[in-house]
């Protein structure tokens, strides 16, 4: 005669795994990410050198956050067309600008860009 006993193994069924650790896995990589989505932000924001702070501060140039956005947003199209060295004229002010290294090398008024020739740039954008 045949057994209809049904057996059942004495072990418990656990998930491939330890639950635990993927979800702190998880939680890390949405850190990680997280800090990744912050520092490329950081990344394409434009600075300063000591060297443009100190000409903008003794020619008395003042960006409003509209004007800064906007040349933020053209080193990074500039970026994008594989620019290196760029002369970015804005508003009678002209920016002299490390695309590569998204930084402003100095920054001159209207008064101090008449006469001058500026070197060692391979692009050029007028806004």
């Amino acid at each position: 005669m045949a057994d209809n006993k049904i057996f059942w193994s004495s072990q418990p069924i656990l998930p491939i795994g330890n639950p635990a650790a993927s979800q702190a896995k998880q939680r890390d990589e949405k850190k990680a990410s997280g800090f990744a989505d912050i520092l490329a932000g950081q990344q394409t924001k434009v600075k300063f050198s000591k060297h443009a702070n100190e000409r903008l501060r003794d020619r008395q140039i003042d960006l409003s956050d509209q004007q800064l956005a906007k040349l933020d947003d053209t080193v990074e199209r500039m970026a994008e067309k594989g620019a290196r060295e760029s002369l970015i004229y804005m508003n009678d002010m002209a920016f002299l600008v490390s695309v590569k290294n998204r930084t402003v090398i100095t920054a001159m008024d209207g008064t101090s860009a008449k006469e001058n020739i500026f070197t060692n740039i391979d692009s050029a954008a007028i806004l």
